[in-house]
């Protein structure tokens, strides 16, 4: 896998640097002090991994995030134990390393990196295996090696969950190993919205909607500024 790291301590990159070179499958491209360099590299090369700080002067690791469009899967380095609800709430970030790391637990890292990139091309074959056989009208989910049918309108919430999605129907609830961005592509866009970075939405399930907020089966979900527009240019309004 292809990686860079970006921390504004030298002695911290070294480190993670020396990790890597502990793992065969590890090529370390670039390192980074700041997340402004980083940036203008990924603008012209792809990665697989991203090793990143959290605290960095003027522009954080979640600013940094923020910032990309198609993230790759992140591993957070990092002093302070206290984000790490916060950091489970991107799809990108798979692991959160609290330093000093030891080589045992950056190998579990990286095997969770290994794991989540397999997964997500197993998903890739599925899918495209069943392509054929299915339409707009159903999504069929990996459910320990069961291929399991979902018809959309009865999806009426799917909500990030660290590693995994939980996808919320009128029958059940399923929770998978993807990310929020990758069902999203697989949804019907006149079906559902996205309306807060942890959560999609079937707006034909809407019952309520108040500020910040929107009332969906019996569960209040938040609504994102940024999101709230498209939501409303959405809607049948009087």
């Amino acid at each position: 896998m292809k990686c860079i790291i970006i921390d504004d301590e030298a002695t911290a990159r070294a480190i993670i640097s020396h990790l890597c070179s502990q793992v065969e499958k590890l090529e370390v491209l670039e390192e980074f002090p700041n997340a402004i360099q980083a940036i203008k590299f990924l603008n012209k090369n792809e990665v697989d991994l991203i090793f990143l700080d959290i605290h960095m002067p003027d522009f954080t690791g979640f600013d940094f995030i923020e910032t990309l469009k198609n993230p790759p899967s992140i591993i957070l380095t990092t002093s302070d134990k206290n984000f790490a609800i916060e950091a489970f709430e991107y799809d990108c970030i798979i692991d959160y390393l609290v330093k000093p790391v030891t080589l045992p637990r950056f190998q579990k890292a990286i095997q969770k990196a290994e794991s989540f990139k397999k997964m997500e091309k197993e998903q890739s074959t599925t899918v495209s295996a069943k392509e054929d056989q299915t339409n707009d009208k159903e999504l069929y989910i990996n459910i320990d090696r069961r291929l399991i049918k979902i018809d959309f309108e009865k999806i009426y919430l799917v909500e990030a969950k660290g590693d995994y999605i939980l996808i919320k129907t009128e029958d059940k609830n399923y929770t998978v190993h993807s990310t929020l961005k990758k069902i999203e592509e697989k949804l019907p866009d006149h079906l559902f919205l996205k309306v807060h970075r942890s959560y999609i939405i079937n707006i034909k399930k809407i019952i309520d909607i108040e500020d910040n907020s929107v009332l969906i089966a019996r569960e209040v979900i938040p609504i994102s500024r940024s999101n709230r527009p498209e939501l409303m240019k959405r809607l049948n309004l009087l």
